[in-house]
């Protein structure tokens, strides 16, 4: 949110000392003031030296207050990529390579002193997939932003120790693990929710929720940052809404006729800002907890879900398949600039029921 941050007026004897200047600030940091930052009733309290180099200080180090950047300038007839779309029709821009400039946009998440939380599950054997996703992490996610890890566990002396830059730090969660891959996969939304009230709204500003068996391969940054994103399926970006394998039969919660639709969303990797993350995940668990009750389940449970909430509560961001990839099933193909968050090989037999 572009807010105006208005310096005091300072009076002296002879003149007045009125700085102006625009800041971003964050949902969290407009909670509460920085206990050491001047106020008008601080100034006031200034003699007459101590305003001059107050004054001084201000005009001496204008970077503080207008960092200027240097870079191409956007041309209105020429468009970033003419192969793909960009945007959709309720003017939410979808994200490739070549359609943004990170250097902007890490000013801009940085004026903010942005926090991005990342949730990930390693439930039972899933955690062996822990290490090579943390190790990815921090070399392509986020990169020179502040950024908490939130391990979803039932197994937390497993967690590995894996090295983390400035700024970055680990949260253990432990959990109950569930019988079925399936069980562990739906309650997935009641523990992001759960933890969204108790921890997450005071502690991050972005939340990402990612699958543990997938490995950062490239860069991933602020540049997926909104009120709410989900990613295209690398199965489905070329079909057509009835080639969507959404719930279909009308006694689910995540029924969606085959007239309706507009992407299939991956439910490996979707976030956004922690109230609007909280309301979907919130939504989504209270629908599987109703389909239970009706003696039904989703057919590909909690993403069904998540699409059919994404298909009414439109994601101000739409991700490019770059962001969840099967490399194995699919190859590279030259649409895909950059392949970024990849899956990893795995037997799922071996690994999701143990």
């Amino acid at each position: 949110m572009l807010s105006p941050v208005k310096w005091p007026c300072i009076p002296t004897e002879n003149f007045c000392v009125h700085c102006a200047g625009y800041g971003f600030l964050s949902q969290r940091s407009q909670k509460s003031r920085d206990p050491g930052a001047v106020t008008s009733a601080d100034v006031r309290k200034l003699d007459v030296r101590e305003v001059v180099a107050l004054s001084r200080m201000v005009y001496a180090q204008p970077k503080m207050l207008t960092p200027r950047m240097v870079y191409a300038q956007p041309k209105m007839l020429t468009p970033s990529r003419e192969d793909v779309l960009v945007l959709t029709p309720w003017l939410a821009p979808i994200i490739w390579e070549g359609t943004f400039n990170i250097d902007i946009l890490n000013e801009q998440f940085r004026l903010q002193n942005t926090t991005i939380g990342l949730t990930v599950f390693a439930i039972k054997k899933y955690v062996v997939f822990l290490k090579l996703f943390l190790e990815t992490a921090e070399q392509h996610f986020m990169v020179g932003h502040k950024v908490i890890y939130y391990v979803f566990t039932d197994r937390p002396a497993e967690v590995p120790q894996v090295p983390l830059g400035a700024g970055r730090k680990l949260v253990v969660l432990t959990v109950r693990n569930y019988s079925r891959w399936q069980d562990v996969s739906m309650h997935r939304m009641e523990m992001i929710s759960d933890f969204s009230e108790r921890r997450f709204l005071q502690e991050v500003d972005y939340l990402v929720c990612a699958d543990v068996d997938m490995k950062f391969q490239d860069h991933v940054g602020v540049e997926i940052l909104s009120a709410l994103f989900g990613t295209l399926h690398p199965g489905f970006y070329r079909s057509s809404r009835e080639a969507f394998t959404y719930e279909r039969r009308p006694k689910s919660q995540a029924y969606i006729p085959h007239n309706e639709g507009d992407f299939y969303y991956m439910g490996a990797f979707f976030g956004g800002s922690v109230v609007e993350v909280h309301r979907l995940t919130k939504a989504c668990h209270q629908a599987m907890v109703e389909d239970k009750a009706n003696g039904i389940e989703a057919v590909w449970h909690d993403e069904s879900h998540l699409n059919k909430y994404l298909l009414y509560h439109k994601p101000t961001k739409v991700l490019s398949p770059e962001y969840v990839w099967d490399q194995k099933l699919l190859g590279w193909p030259s649409i895909m600039k950059k392949l970024r968050y990849v899956a990893v090989p795995k037997n799922h037999q071996a690994i999701r029921n143990r």
